[in-house]
């Protein structure tokens, strides 16, 4: 093959980067890798900037990486019309010759494509740089890794994986496909280590990485490497790097560790370093190199870091070792982990009132962070972060509350979101620093208070009598004991509000108490049968001009029984909204000879279930609750009822779904369906069986059968239009609850085409033709049979097929022989009508012999 110098091959590799200048210009970066030796050159090439306009890029620098490699870096400005998203292409004719993987591809335009979001929302955005060329040799049997060292200096999230080299246009090559590999080829998603093990042919090969922006869960953009890999035969073993654990460090702390690497068969190695740390504006890392050394080598990293390298995403630094065999230079990976994160916060301060916790704290010590996060817990976690764990877990317990703006915005008042913080619980926060990127510190120290007992603090609505007319309810509530008395010198009142429903949506006032140790009130004269109902206690001082509010607890609920009935059983649960924790519950359920209520069972969780009981029969329940506040100074255990309630339990629960087994009857053409009896494992009322249908996987189920004796548990079905089908049993219970309809189960066609291997087509009267055997459920045949030659002799779509022998365009009887048939064979199974194919042979004996000629 001849080419011309303008189109000689010589492109290997490359991708396009950006840089965004202004809201919607943007620099442009084009990398290309090109073979040294060809006389192609490109001093500049065409952009197509995904917004229907191209302009041409000068290359701006040429670089001789060695071992027949160039670097080419080309540079251009653009601007957009707006916001949108775009895919930028860059293209060359010039791709190598005999790449093994890419259909003729001499003849393949070289693309390489980047995509871009523009948007106001998502904000600035500039792509990662690719600091690790694609220059690395493999060799044959041997593992080959390669890491782009891509460095997103945005901090955003880097995901990798294996895309479709490009041609013309940016479209994926038709034909291509991964290299082969003896064990397997991929990428990893979240380091982009390229790993090919092993290649099992010398040649060239091309592979597209696709390395994709991720930013508060949104997909930003994209950048693809396209890159050559050239295997060659070789005993050279590639040098081994000893791996890395992952690295965190606090800023003002310095990390230092050391690299190693060996060659089995000692040669020369060369360790080289890529990645952000190394390239920072501000304090970046440290690492010697190029470091080479004979058999082993070794460096030292160090970094001393401080607060402008906090960032959500670890940093990654990409060590490669490569030895200096004559055959092939071989190399191997490792990637350095560094998740560089803020400390914690400091000097919590907590002053709590009767209803609220005032917070203070210090400025983070990185003036970068741009808030902070508040979690809150009733009780102590006892929380002590882990190494390089920031932020706070999720099973800690907490919550988090709140996000206060601003660096130097240093407290917070946590009043529950305007409801009041509830009396009689230790309330325990951490607060945590985070940065624009989401970067989270480590969290604080626990700091816990209990609130003023300023208020009164409900600890009781229990129903104490149930009735639609004269039901009664029982109030009480724990006296304030730590209240402002010089500014609230009495005298005192309580002011009794009323709501029904259990949140105190329409409360209103319905009594008041005098005396600051009145603690008890009696609800009466209301429908405690039917409906639930929820109190608020408002604590005045009462004195003649000095009149005003000093506090309000939270709204406690009765506790509302709901029964749910079932087969032989009754669920029981309640709805409550109460301030307290409840942690035991005792169910009473009424003696039908006496009409008292007897404990039946205690239960720390609902829904609880009485179970045994008779379908049809009246049962009723009440509960009795049992609970406590965390803190010091309350009535312990807290009892409260619920009204008693009334129901019966209903069969309603359908029989579990028969064990169906399918047999299929071939010779007879029909299908045998046995099952088990259900009123032998886990029904004791079913009447009778239902047979259900369906002659394809996909089709609507038919009822076809109703056997209505319990213990016929076998069917006899005859398909119509084939064996193959669907069924599904089902059983019906004595109130005609029925099995789930969900689950079917299938059995194919049997295959009853079948052809003979010999007939003698000599007008005897007897096997004259070549016919199947008997046959069922076959639409229509395609055989086509040939002579030794492969000639045609005869075709049809007749599933008789009947063939006399003769040749389709001679009519002349064929010669004794053997001849070769391929059969499609249309039948009817489960997904519908399907070819079968068929191969074989017929021997013709008719008497006629083979001109030998």
């Amino acid at each position: 093959m001849i080419f011309s110098n303008a189109y000689s091959t010589h492109n290997r590799a490359g991708e396009i980067t950006y840089r965004q200048i202004s809201q919607l210009t943007y620099e442009i970066t084009i990398t290309t890798f090109t073979y040294s030796q060809s006389p192609a050159d490109r001093p500049d090439l065409e952009v197509k900037w995904g917004d229907n306009t191209t302009s041409i890029v000068q290359r701006v620098v040429k670089t001789s990486l060695g071992d027949n490699y160039n670097k080419n870096v080309y540079i251009g400005e653009h601007t957009y019309p707006g916001s949108g998203t775009y895919e930028i292409i860059v293209e060359d004719p010039n791709r190598n010759y005999g790449v093994e993987n890419i259909p003729n591809s001499v003849n393949v335009v070289f693309s390489i494509k980047t995509v871009m979001l523009i948007n106001s929302e998502v904000g600035y955005n500039n792509t990662p740089v690719l600091l690790n060329p694609p220059i690395d040799k493999a060799a044959k049997g041997k593992i080959f890794i390669h890491n782009p060292a891509a460095y997103d200096a945005d901090g955003d999230s880097l995901a990798y994986r294996l895309g479709i080299c490009t041609g013309e246009n940016g479209e994926d090559i038709i034909g291509y496909e991964l290299p082969e590999a003896s064990n397997v080829i991929f990428i990893d998603s979240l380091n982009g280590d390229l790993i090919w093990d092993s290649p099992v042919e010398v040649g060239i090969y091309n592979v597209a990485i696709v390395i994709e922006e991720w930013r508060n869960n949104i997909k930003i953009g994209k950048i693809v490497r396209d890159m050559q890999i050239e295997v060659i035969e070789s005993d050279n073993n590639p040098p081994i790097i000893d791996a890395f654990e992952k690295f965190c460090v606090v800023v003002d702390s310095t990390l230092i560790f050391e690299v190693n690497a060996s060659d089995s068969d000692n040669n020369i190695i060369t360790l080289t370093g890529n990645g952000g740390p190394l390239y920072l504006n501000d304090s970046s890392a440290v690492f010697e190199q190029p470091k080479i050394g004979q058999g082993t080598v070794s460096q030292t990293f160090t970094w001393n870091t401080n607060c402008s390298h906090v960032r959500r995403q670890p940093y990654q630094v990409v060590f490669k070792a490569k030895d200096d065999d004559d055959e092939v230079e071989l190399v191997d990976i490792e990637n350095a982990e560094i998740l560089v994160i803020a400390p914690p916060i400091e000097n919590i301060q907590t002053e709590a009132t009767n209803n609220a916790v005032h917070l203070t704290w210090d400025t983070c010590s990185c003036s970068q962070a741009t808030g902070y996060f508040i979690y809150r817990k009733q009780g102590l976690a006892n929380y002590i972060p882990a190494n390089c764990i920031t932020g706070v877990p999720q099973w800690t317990g907490y919550e988090r509350i709140a996000n206060v703006e601003g660096f130097e915005s240093l407290n917070y008042i946590d009043n529950n979101d305007g409801r009041g913080l509830a009396q009689g619980y230790v309330y325990c926060y951490i607060i945590t620093a985070y940065f624009d990127d989401g970067a989270e510190s480590i969290a604080s120290a626990e700091v816990c208070t209990e609130l003023v007992k300023g208020i009164p603090v409900i600890t009781n609505v229990s129903v104490r009598n149930t009735d639609n007319i004269e039901g009664s309810m029982f109030v009480a509530w724990s006296k304030p004991t730590d209240f402002d008395t010089i500014a609230a010198p009495g005298p005192y009142k309580y002011l009794i509000y009323r709501s029904e429903g259990m949140w105190g949506e329409s409360l209103s006032l319905i009594d008041s108490l005098p005396q600051i140790n009145d603690t008890i009130f009696v609800d009466t004269l209301i429908n405690t049968k039917e409906k639930q109902y929820s109190y608020k206690i408002e604590f005045y001082n009462d004195e003649t001009g000095n009149r005003f509010l000093i506090g309000t607890p939270q709204v406690a609920s009765s506790m509302y029984l709901k029964l749910v009935s079932s087969d032989n059983q009754i669920s029981l649960d309640i709805d409550k909204n109460v301030p307290w924790l409840n942690d035991t519950f005792i169910v009473f359920r009424q003696n039908a000879l006496i009409m008292e209520f007897d404990s039946i069972g205690i239960t720390s969780t609902l829904p609880y279930v009485d179970t045994g009981l008779k379908n049809g029969a009246t049962y009723c329940y009440k509960i009795e609750s049992l609970g406590r506040y965390i803190t010091d100074g309350f009535i312990d255990p807290i009892i409260n009822f619920s009204q008693y309630t009334c129901g019966s339990p209903l069969d309603n629960v359908s029989p579990c779904s028969p064990n169906l087994i399918l047999t299929s009857l071939c010779d007879s053409l029909k299908n045998a369906l046995t099952w088990n009896n259900l009123n032998d494992s886990c029904a004791d009322d079913v009447l009778k069986y239902n047979i259900y249908y369906s002659s394809s996987i996909s089709g609507e189920l038919e009822l076809i059968a109703t056997l209505n004796n319990a213990n016929d548990t076998a069917y006899i079905h005859v398909p119509e239009e084939s064996m193959a089908g669907c069924y599904l049993v089902t059983g019906v219970d004595s109130v005609g609850n029925e099995s789930s309809k969900l689950s079917r189960t299938c059995i194919d066609n049997c295959s009853y085409y079948d052809l003979p291997n010999v007939f003698t087509p000599n007008n005897d009267g007897q096997n004259d033709f070549f016919i199947p055997g008997p046959y069922n459920f076959v639409e229509k045949i395609d055989i086509e049979i040939y002579d030794r030659w492969g000639v045609l002799m005869f075709k049809t779509q007749d599933p008789d097929i009947n063939w006399d022998g003769r040749n389709m365009e001679t009519k002349k009887i064929v010669p004794d022989g053997v001849y070769y048939y391929v059969c499609d064979v249309y039948e009817y199974r489960l997904t519908g009508l399907e070819p079968r194919t068929i191969l074989g042979f017929v021997h013709v004996l008719s008497g006629k012999q083979i001109n030998a000629e």
